[in-house]
């Protein structure tokens, strides 16, 4: 039965960024090799108010690559169409920020959160963290770059380098400082990776810093603890990430809940279905044969919580054509329809 609780006043209102109105305060997280594309479609038309690009590399030479040029690619997104970059010199990220506006992105994310030692290792991501003069010059280029055009920027981080240094409130409040328009905050620091718990005290001291819109992510993985994350940092808005895995119909359930007061039931197995071959066609499409391949993870998240799932998963992953891949996931969601309703809640 659907959970009853109350409706959270904000949570019924879009967020303003910039030009922008976001369709709600539910956002999803940008994840490397998840929220591409076909992914971004589904979780747009499922409910989630605001979908952030996979993480762009601003080096010139790599944009003419097949990975950045799928990365860029915004056919058939619902706008505002959000593009994460990633990087460390400040003339570079100005660039490809044009770049991406050129491609599509009405608003630029700076990636200051990936934990990624490949990320790091190159002092970009969460590394960034570290050196807080060169980061604030890359906001600072990034959106002096962009402000002519009207692009909102915004910020991901997460809280620090390490327990120790646990610097984001100073970093978050000199990015406002420097023109940038929504600041999102995991509450881990780079050491955690995604280890351990999610703590919300730094995130609650940015919001009360700080005059522009915050969101609290990390660990976000029902409404309940939505509603737990929101009254103890007073965040405008929240993000989920792992979260919704296999689940990109999660984050419009929680927009709705939050906003009604009321939590929908969760979607039954047969209507997940219907929507894992919508993605899983879109997918093949986007990717072409090589897709096979990458949609192994996106099923396999699917069907984990699912009667058989790793069974199917194991034989899934056997697959090697992309009309095979369509035919097994009907024929299991089939099988799972028919043995009767499950609990699917989040």
């Amino acid at each position: 039965m659907p959970a009853s609780a109350t409706a959270l006043p904000a949570f019924g209102t879009p967020l303003r960024l910039g030009p922008h109105e976001l369709a709600n305060r539910v956002f999803t997280a940008p994840m490397a090799g998840v929220t591409d594309l076909p992914w971004r479609r589904l979780a747009r038309r499922l409910g989630a108010g605001h979908c952030v690009s996979e993480m762009v590399a601003s080096r010139a030479e790599l944009r003419a690559s097949r990975k950045t040029a799928l990365r860029m690619s915004h056919d058939g997104e619902p706008g505002p169409v959000a593009a994460q970059l990633v990087g460390v010199d400040p003339a570079e990220m100005a660039a490809a920020a044009q770049a991406n506006v050129e491609a599509g992105a009405r608003i630029i994310d700076i990636n200051m959160g990936c934990p990624a030692k490949k990320v790091c290792n190159r002092w970009a991501g969460s590394a960034l963290m570290q050196d807080e003069e060169l980061a604030i010059r890359i906001v600072d280029a990034v959106v002096r770059a962009m402000q002519p055009l009207g692009v909102p920027v915004t910020l991901k981080m997460r809280t620090g380098w390490c327990r120790e240094q646990r610097n984001a409130p100073r970093l978050a409040h000199a990015a406002q400082e420097a023109g940038v328009a929504l600041v999102a905050v995991h509450g881990r620091s780079r050491e955690q990776g995604y280890g351990g718990d999610a703590e919300y005290e730094t995130i609650a001291a940015i919001k009360a810093s700080l005059r522009i819109p915050v969101v609290a992510n990390g660990d976000i993985d029902t409404v309940a603890k939505a509603r737990a994350v929101l009254a103890a940092t007073g965040a405008d808005a929240i993000m989920i990430g792992r979260a919704a895995l296999g689940r990109p119909w999660l984050p419009g359930h929680m927009a709705r809940a939050l906003a009604d007061g009321v939590e929908p039931a969760p979607p039954t197995p047969a209507r997940q279905g219907q929507w894992l071959l919508e993605h899983l066609r879109a997918h093949h499409a986007h990717y072409g044969h090589v897709g096979v391949g990458s949609a192994r993870k996106h099923v396999g998240w699917a069907v984990a919580a699912l009667p058989g799932g790793a069974q199917f998963r194991a034989h899934f992953n056997t697959l090697t054509e992309p009309q095979a891949q369509l035919d097994a996931v009907a024929e299991y969601f089939d099988r799972v329809a028919d043995a009767g309703p499950q609990d699917t809640a989040p």
